[in-house]
């Protein structure tokens, strides 16, 4: 409408009738409404919600007597403990950006990512200091390094200025932050591998985090005051959202530094947790356990989990402990979940081999994604919604990133059209759900990380004795996925599949590395481009 239309002339926007969207403003909520209610707990440490909005008060304060400004990059490397969720407040208080990174890479890669971000401050575990001590003095400009120190964990060194709780001290509890000029402002930086070259920077908005914050509390139908265990890595898409999520709904964030069967029985039945989110190696691990682990849980548990669907029987076992799982689906582009596997009433008639099968389907769009299509890549024109016609993923909406670092050409390539190009290839089902088939991409998902097949080339054909090296994914029982390389060596060279598998190991991070090693010639077009949907079949064909 015109300025002068009717519904414009003295109706404009003002401070009484608009304030931007960030999750910041549910955990002043929490604690206001809600002081003396358990925000954080780990081990014998117990926080109020008043305790940890004053305590990421003191982060935002002393963050910014340090120097830090608006739009400066704060990196950390932690594990799932209270600092870790402090910092998904903290640091945007303070006008800055959270850049988690993922403790499971190399000193190379973080690096990279250090230098690439331009951190100003690296907040990090002693767990990590081999990585963090390779990684920094691989760094010409070095940002402030704070370490945080876990009286629960044992090891590692201390290789910074300050430690965390002292740099708390020097900030104040009452500290006068406020939300961002702007809701489209940075909230968070996050890493994904991608397939080719260095990582890419997803950089994500207050406004988008605010939304998908919700979305998940509408998705799951989550109640006020739910107990949530973090066995999902905060660094992984900032959790999926649901730090800000918990706050919303002012839960309990039961913290979790290692995810281990017996550990995440003993809390939830000691925490009564009642929500948690996980990759379907989780599930595979809990439905697995010791049946004496399995013992005693009174309460209704509900799983989110993401990525390769759970096979029938993790699906049935944890039906048969009371556990309700619900599939999603996304990218970090789309702040994690941005399709759910929404259920409906008349599935639960139906067997559980029926119901996994509708289960194992990524489904619609999320409730505060705006749309969500399988269309053909070229023509951006819906499939047939048969069940059978093969399309790329798009997305469209709030929930999708500002764009990629840096990276102005990678960004326009993804928002080609007016949609945001998943790379994932899956069919559109009569009803409206999404299964995916395939990956364009040739990302391998293994225990809910993505690797990338030509990172891990790269590293085989570093290797001397290589000749040719291809990757795909293979399909594994407890990890969903594991890289099998098929490998071509030099004319009169030998080598040994632990030999390579060793090599990898030693020049990337230990995930990464192939666990199954193929020798023999590589099956290629006749212009030379190997064939890696025949690779992939014969992966799946070993035994």
């Amino acid at each position: 409408m015109n300025s002068d239309h009717i519904y414009n002339v003295g109706l404009e926007k003002n401070k009484a009738n608009y304030t931007q969207l960030s999750p910041l403003s549910f955990l002043k909520r929490a604690a206001s409404i809600y002081p003396n209610k358990v925000s954080v707990s780990y081990g014998d440490t117990h926080y109020k919600w008043s305790e940890t909005y004053s305590r990421c008060r003191q982060l935002a304060s002393a963050l910014q007597q340090r120097g830090i400004d608006q739009g400066d990059t704060v990196a950390v490397m932690l594990p799932n403990v209270p600092a870790m969720y402090e910092a998904h407040f903290g640091i945007s208080m303070a006008g800055a950006v959270l850049n988690a990174l993922n403790y499971r890479l190399d000193a190379d890669a973080i690096a990279f990512m250090l230098e690439h971000s331009e951190a100003k401050v690296f907040l990090f575990d002693r767990e990590y200091s081999d990585v963090v001590k390779g990684a920094l003095a691989k760094l010409k400009n070095k940002p402030l390094v704070i370490d945080v120190d876990d009286p629960l964990y044992e090891g590692g060194e201390f290789l910074g200025e300050i430690e965390y709780e002292d740099l708390l001290k020097e900030g104040a509890p009452d500290f006068d932050w406020h939300l961002p000029d702007d809701e489209w402002d940075a909230i968070a930086l996050n890493y994904t591998s991608g397939t080719t070259g260095d990582p890419k920077g997803v950089v994500t908005h207050h406004r988008g985090a605010y939304l998908n914050a919700v979305s998940n509390m509408m998705a799951w139908s989550m109640p006020t005051h739910p107990v949530y265990l973090w066995t999902l890595p905060m660094f992984h898409a900032n959790g999926w959202c649901f730090p800000w999520t918990v706050a919303a709904m002012v839960g309990t964030n039961v913290c979790l530094r290692a995810v281990r069967e017996e550990s995440i029985y003993a809390l939830i039945k000691k925490e009564k947790v009642d929500y948690l989110c996980g990759a379907p190696i989780v599930l595979n691990m809990m439905a697995n356990a010791a049946d004496h682990l399995k013992q005693g849980i009174e309460q209704k548990v509900n799983i989110m989990t993401a990525g390769a669907a759970p096979p029938a029987a993790v699906l049935e076992a944890m039906q048969r402990m009371g556990f309700e799982v619900i599939h999603v689906y996304g990218l970090t582009e789309t702040y994690g979940p941005a399709a759910v596997c929404a259920w409906h009433e008349e599935w639960n008639e139906l067997s559980i081999i029926e119901q996994s099968e509708l289960k194992s389907r990524q489904g619609v769009c999320y409730p505060m994604q705006e749309n969500l299509m399988v269309a053909n890549p070229d023509t951006m024109e819906p499939v047939k919604k048969n069940g059978e016609t093969l399309g790329e993923i798009f997305f469209q909406g709030n929930i999708v990133m500002k764009g990629y670092l840096k990276n102005p050409d990678t960004t326009a390539k993804a928002f080609k059209g007016g949609w945001f190009h998943s790379g994932d290839l899956a069919v559109w089902h009569e009803d409206g759900y999404i299964q995916i088939k395939d990956r364009s991409k040739d990302v391998i998902i293994s225990g809910g990380e993505n690797i990338s097949s030509i990172e891990v080339e790269g590293a085989l054909y570093r290797h001397p004795q290589v000749l040719e090296a291809a990757v795909v994914a293979r399909l594994d029982d407890k990890w969903g996925e594991t890289p099998c390389a098929f490998v071509t060596l030099k004319d009169g060279e030998e080598s040994s599949s632990e030999e390579l598998i060793e090599f990898c190991r030693n020049n990337m991070a230990h995930f990464k590395a192939p666990k199954t090693i193929v020798f023999g010639p590589l099956p290629k077009t006749s212009t030379g481009k190997i064939q890696k949907f025949k690779l992939r079949e014969q992966a799946n064909q070993l035994t």
